[in-house]
């Protein structure tokens, strides 16, 4: 029963990446290259004042506007793509584009979040 758990774990974290992302007109992603480059050192600031801080070497915590944070792991996949691995085990992909000059986050169910501020952190 166990390694079914597993399996189907790996297949959903599998499926986020390899989804097919509801791109808008002027979507431009990012190669894997660019995407880290962009995120490695910085916080995104969303418009519900949550942030994404993307550490240098790879922690991640993303903190509500309310207080309360999660704690992980970030790396970057192919489209554009970022992956969370937060220490509860629960892996989160996202895709991030930029969109008429301004970054933007979408979910796998295709909710779009744009960054209001980049801010870059030591």
């Amino acid at each position: 029963m166990r390694t079914w758990m597993i399996l189907g774990l790996l297949c959903a974290a599998t499926s986020s990446v390899a989804q097919d992302w509801k791109g808008q007109s002027g979507d431009m992603p990012f190669d894997v290259a660019g995407l880290s480059a962009q995120l490695s050192g910085q916080t995104l600031v969303f418009f519900d004042e949550g942030r994404s801080v993307f550490e240098a070497n790879g922690q991640y915590q993303y903190t509500y506007g309310d207080g309360g944070t999660w704690y992980g792991h970030w790396k970057v996949a192919e489209d554009s793509v970022v992956c969370v691995t937060f220490v509860t085990g629960v892996e989160r992909c996202d895709r991030i584009v930029e969109n008429g000059g301004r970054l933007v986050m979408q979910t796998a169910d295709g909710l779009r979040f744009p960054v209001r501020a980049i801010e870059a952190h030591s």
